[in-house]
């Protein structure tokens, strides 16, 4: 398995503590997927912004279908996510 060097949440500051904080707002926890940008607060606010707008955004498809999309791919590449 690889490893990732990561930031804590407990040692997070300035932008990379806002994007955590907003993280635990969202779903209680810092998720793994999440803290693997942690080195690079900006490039993980981008990539939380696209995951926004996809799963937010507007769309032909309802919520919970994005959900279903996005369940089935993680299953098919065997991730937990």
């Amino acid at each position: 398995m690889a490893w990732i060097e990561t930031i804590p949440p407990e040692e997070a500051g300035g932008p990379l503590k806002k994007e955590y904080d907003e993280a635990v707002a969202r779903s209680g926890s810092v998720a793994n997927v999440v803290s693997l940008s942690s080195l690079n607060p900006g490039a993980l606010s981008a990539w939380i912004g696209v995951y926004k707008a996809v799963m937010h955004g507007p769309s032909p498809l309802e919520r919970y279908e994005r959900e279903l999309v996005a369940t089935i791919v993680s299953q098919e590449n065997a991730c937990r996510y």
